[in-house]
């Protein structure tokens, strides 16, 4: 028998002591914790069972001497079963810690992981099987880590350039990586991964989610996974599928490949899922959460305890009013951003986070704490706008600190290159950073997340290839995706080695890619789509981990040129500051030019009127770009005059004649969508007409000296 201590209620989770570690859980409505020590992964039951005979404020603690970084562990708790009243205690069922820092396996599904009889005919009648095999366990681990001194980027907001992809997704058929690292944290910092990102002008690196999740069970059953990981069950815990090493080394692993990333001036931002868990709905398993205070941590609906209110359409909505749940969400945050050095988070379904009992509030709890939190406030914050609620819509609405997924311009973008009529005034809104949605409430250009594709939907060459959606891989129960993408496959429905139409697919995908990169704001990427990768029509491939979903690196020429394509651009955005403006446009004359900060230009050079804006079949334009603009604030080292640039917009199907200002200025091409490759440019200019294909677009720039 382990002799205990008392132990302390702070900090929550597994603490390291000179003597051995501190155990502390909050549980409200149990009543009583045992904590379960296992000696190794595969045990049946528990070496040892200990209860927590402390508490404190619903906080039971308890200290073990003896044990060290390396012991495995879970809790269990003792209560009324009365599902009826929201009430899910079972002390047969092994919990895991909803603090613990590494978790030793992924959960095999079983029956007995159920509260409830799962098998029996009266419906919710007690469980009373033991699980413990078949749950992961809490890993106690050594937080130390030598950082060599190396710190956060903190790259600007408008100086910031976002890739969105997969931690195995771009690193699994990656030949440049080991094959025991690909699809592990140590395969993306790899210096051959390093090099791309740095190479391409990426200046932040977004994660689809790495806390340790769950696959569903009727994923499992059949044959898919929960590969986006938009499920997950530990908040504190890297996922152990993006390790090489033993349980417990992911921690270290993952903060290897912050450093890595750091090293060379890339931020980490984690896309994180605070607002549902991976325990389902009410007749879900109990694997954390549920078990040790299913009141406290879900919405219930009020009406009926034993159901849930659901904003996220996936079964549960984590109640973040609650004291105890913020406190959990923020201790989360703080430690991925402090320990695990973590630069900025986006936030999955952030409405669902911004309610206040049910309504959305921008003044809830979670927004109102986070704003003044110390150290969460100075991170990048990303919220994915909105969630399946009523008034969940909430693109605009978010306060000043945050910077949102825009999805009015994904849709007015991918629309104005289809061909869509009447959108040019919005497009105009749109690569001007949304000021209708951001400016009257005091935020800046970078709030807009600029976005064509996301990891939710098709890819670009996709969007170029399909006119509908093709999830038959999903199988007939996850067939559902976007209902509305906006896409065209320009005359043939997916694959084809015709070379017109493949043109014209690489030539639509260069636009949007320029339009991306040139518009106020800041522009995300979907990982893989500057090498044209492909889902197969699958506009939502969350259950394929397989080829559909990983990036295929062995690409020909076309895609070679794609990739060649955006990192010229990127080096435009980098190198000229009237590209990524911290303010709006003023529309104004500017001191000590003859010209105002942005002019609105028609083909022929005149500039654009309430007529010309309103007429419903105009598809062309050019925005002349002053590179001078007083409003702008001028430093030493971050002057903010690169030249003016001409950037030119035909989504018509027609050749158009474009007249270039003639102020004395030399102009040069530096983008044409419709070439093949950007080997010779830019080059210089003669004359002041310039001749734009159907459907392209292009940047002109003066020469300066």
């Amino acid at each position: 028998m382990i002799k205990v201590r008392a132990g302390s209620p702070y900090p929550l989770g597994p603490t390291l002591t000179d003597e051995g570690v501190n155990f502390s859980v909050y549980s409200e409505n149990a009543g009583g914790i045992y904590l379960d020590l296992f000696s190794s992964p595969d045990q049946n039951e528990p070496s040892e069972t200990i209860e927590l005979k402390e508490k404190d404020s619903y906080v039971w603690h308890i200290e073990v001497p003896g044990i060290r970084p390396g012991q495995l562990y879970a809790y269990r708790a003792r209560g009324t079963y009365n599902p009826s009243e929201g009430l899910f205690f079972n002390e047969h069922k092994t919990l895991i810690d909803p603090y613990a820092r590494a978790l030793d396996s992924t959960l095999k599904w079983d029956n007995s992981v159920f509260p409830y009889d799962v098998e029996g005919s009266k419906v919710m009648k007690i469980d009373e099987r033991d699980d413990c095999r078949f749950v992961p366990k809490g890993i106690v681990t050594d937080g130390t880590f030598d950082w060599q001194g190396i710190r956060k980027p903190e790259r600007q907001w408008n100086r910031t350039i976002i890739y969105e992809t997969h931690v195995k997704g771009v690193t699994f058929k990656n030949e440049s990586i080991p094959v025991d690292e690909r699809g592990t944290y140590a395969g993306l910092s790899r210096d051959s991964m390093l090099d791309y990102f740095t190479d391409l002008g990426i200046t932040s690196v977004e994660l689809m989610p790495v806390h340790h999740h769950v696959d569903d069970r009727i994923l499992v059953e059949h044959g898919l996974t929960n590969y986006w990981g938009y499920n997950t069950i530990a908040y504190f815990a890297p996922d152990i599928r993006y390790s090489r090493g033993k349980p417990g080394e992911q921690v270290r692993e993952f903060k290897e490949m912050v450093r890595a990333f750091h090293s060379r001036g890339i931020e980490i931002i984690l896309d994180v899922v605070y607002n549902h868990t991976a325990e389902g709905n009410h007749l879900g398993p109990s694997l954390s959460f549920r078990g040790l205070d299913n009141r406290t941590y879900y919405i219930l609906d009020p009406v009926d305890k034993s159901s849930f209110i659901d904003f996220t359409g996936v079964g549960n909505s984590l109640n973040s009013s609650h004291p105890q749940v913020l406190q959990l969400i923020m201790d989360s945050l703080r430690y991925w951003a402090t320990d695990m050095q973590v630069d900025g988070f986006r936030f999955d379904l952030a409405s669902t986070m911004a309610r206040s009992l049910y309504s959305v509030n921008m003044l809830s709890p979670f927004m109102a704490t986070i704003h003044q939190d110390p150290v969460l406030s100075k991170t990048k914050l990303i919220a994915e706008p909105w969630d399946i609620g009523p008034g969940g819509y909430q693109v605009g609405n978010f306060p000043p600190k945050w910077a949102e997924w825009n999805g009015k311009y994904r849709d007015s973008m991918r629309r104005f290159w289809r061909f869509d009529r009447g959108l040019l005034g919005e497009f105009a809104t749109r690569i001007s950073g949304s000021p209708d949605l951001y400016e009257a409430s005091n935020k800046r250009p970078h709030s807009s997340i600029n976005f064509i594709t996301c990891h939710d939907g098709f890819t670009m060459m996709d969007l170029v290839s399909y006119s509908g959606s093709h999830n038959e891989a999903n199988g007939p129960l996850f067939m559902e995706g976007a209902g509305e993408n906006f896409s065209d496959n320009l005359g043939i429905e997916g694959h084809t080695d015709d070379p017109f139409i493949k043109g014209l697919r690489y030539r639509r995908i260069k636009n949007m890619l320029l339009t991306l990169i040139v518009s106020q704001g800041t522009p995300m990427i979907l990982g893989g789509d500057e090498i044209g990768r492909t889902q197969d029509g699958n506009n939502n491939a969350f259950c394929q981990d397989n080829e559909i979903s990983w990036y295929n690196w062995n690409i020909g020429h076309e895609e070679k040129n794609l990739r060649k394509f955006l990192k010229h651009i990127i080096a435009l955005r980098r190198s000229n500051p009237v590209l990524a403006r911290k303010n709006f446009f003023m529309g104004s004359m500017v001191t000590g030019t003859s010209l105002k900060d942005v002019t609105w230009l028609t083909p022929e050079c005149q500039e654009m009127g309430i007529e010309q804006w309103n007429e419903p079949q105009r598809s062309t334009l050019m925005v002349w770009l002053n590179g001078r603009s007083t409003e702008e604030i001028e430093y030493e080292d971050m002057p903010i005059t690169g030249g003016d640039l001409l950037i030119l917009f035909n989504s018509s199907r027609n050749e158009i004649m474009f007249t270039l200002p003639d102020h004395g200025k030399k102009w040069e091409l530096y983008a044409d969508t419709n070439l093949p490759d950007v080997e010779n440019l830019p080059f210089s200019l003669n004359g002041n007409r310039y001749l734009m294909m159907p459907n392209s677009s292009a940047i002109i720039r003066e020469r300066t000296a």
